[in-house]
């Protein structure tokens, strides 16, 4: 099966099992598959919006200045400061192409409990009793959808976005569960990943403890994470790698309160945003390095401002090195933890949410 090669380093001819290129699909699904990648373009937009944007606001409304992501948190192996700052928004939203089966409730834990019905949300308080409830607001192509999911966000554990069928059978996509626990373990993730990438046959332990140790290091480095992470960053990642279980494409989004940063697990492979600030001269140089006026770009891609310097939004993306691919003769390898796993692929100053005509700049920014 023919991959088509992308920024994040899927190489051509390159297969990967978990999900179906768009050339395999039948027009009616590759139909689906557009109207996903649709929502998920203006879910993007959303979530940057909510992880970078609103969180500066939550800390000027508060007169506490914005703990800016140094440009060395954003390399691989980076280890990012274990400080918790609680006006940075915090979650994980998982966003899916299909409908996960029952048969993985066990691990992704999604119930009756805990889908998104107004009995279920007043019980736990997410809703006022006073709130109005319109049982359609939590389809995607509702007016009123945004609206919802910031009410949601906040709740502790991931919302879960995944297809429906309705009765005139027609594809929509909805915030089906919220409160969704995961609970695959650590060792269980990075078992499967290892496979996947034949450093192991079988068994996590069966070249030894100390490989095993490394194996599951390695596991939090394929996902741009130091083994050091957070809560809802492992969950994040820990979801993204159960999700290959399930035959089609899906994308994970966390933020937490220590990254200060947007994550987002995709097919695509891993990316990251932030906010950056740029100095007048760097502005206008970046604007000029790309045939655009000061007022123009300070028009389309500046957030804010602080004093005398511009507030971007910042998107690294990454790159799959050869040791976390798998080996092209398929047989076993040995694991060399001094190998690198991720490299930089691209950095761009990304536009401000909801603006069309611009697109994202590249720029190198986190090796200088």
């Amino acid at each position: 099966m023919i991959i088509r090669p992308c920024l994040l380093g899927i190489k051509e001819g390159e297969n990967l099992a978990f999900w179906t290129v768009r050339e395999a699909l039948s027009q009616a699904n590759r139909l689906r598959r557009s109207y996903y990648e649709l929502l998920r373009d203006e879910l993007d937009q959303f979530m940057v919006s909510y992880a970078l944007i609103d969180s500066y606001k939550n800390f000027l409304n508060k007169s506490i200045p914005y703990p800016f992501v140094e440009k060395r948190e954003l390399k691989p192996r980076a280890r990012i400061p274990d400080v918790e700052y609680e006006h940075q928004n915090a979650f994980i939203v998982i966003f899916l192409e299909d409908t996960i089966p029952a048969v993985h409730k066990k691990y992704i834990r999604f119930f009756d409990v805990n889908k998104t019905s107004k009995t279920n949300l007043l019980h736990s308080k997410t809703l006022r009793l006073s709130d109005d409830f319109d049982r359609n607001q939590k389809y995607l192509d509702s007016v009123h959808f945004y609206n919802f999911i910031k009410i949601l966000l906040p709740v502790d554990y991931a919302l879960l976005i995944q297809r429906t069928t309705g009765i005139k059978k027609r594809d929509r996509y909805s915030l089906s569960h919220f409160h969704v626990k995961i609970d695959w373990p650590i060792a269980d993730a990075a078992e499967a990943l290892a496979q996947s990438l034949r450093y192991i046959s079988k068994d996590l332990y069966e070249k030894g403890d100390n490989y095993a140790e490394d194996i599951q290091k390695k596991f939090f480095e394929y996902y741009g994470l130091h083994v050091t992470a957070g809560g809802r960053r492992t969950a994040a990642i820990v979801a993204a790698q159960y999700l290959k279980k399930i035959p089609c494409i899906s994308t994970v989004y966390v933020g937490s309160s220590e990254s200060r940063a947007l994550m987002r697990i995709s097919e695509r492979g891993v990316s990251r945003s932030i906010l950056m600030k740029f100095t007048d001269e760097e502005l206008h140089r970046i604007a000029e390095t790309n045939s655009l006026t000061p007022s123009t770009f300070k028009k389309n891609y500046v957030v804010a401002c602080k004093g005398k310097e511009s507030i971007c939004i910042f998107q690294a993306t990454y790159f799959y090195t050869n040791p976390s691919r798998p080996p092209d003769d398929g047989k076993l390898h040995e694991l060399n933890p001094d190998l690198y796993w991720l490299t930089v692929s691209a950095q761009h100053i990304i536009p401000k949410p909801g603006i069309w005509k611009y697109p994202p700049l590249p720029i190198n920014a986190i090796y200088t």
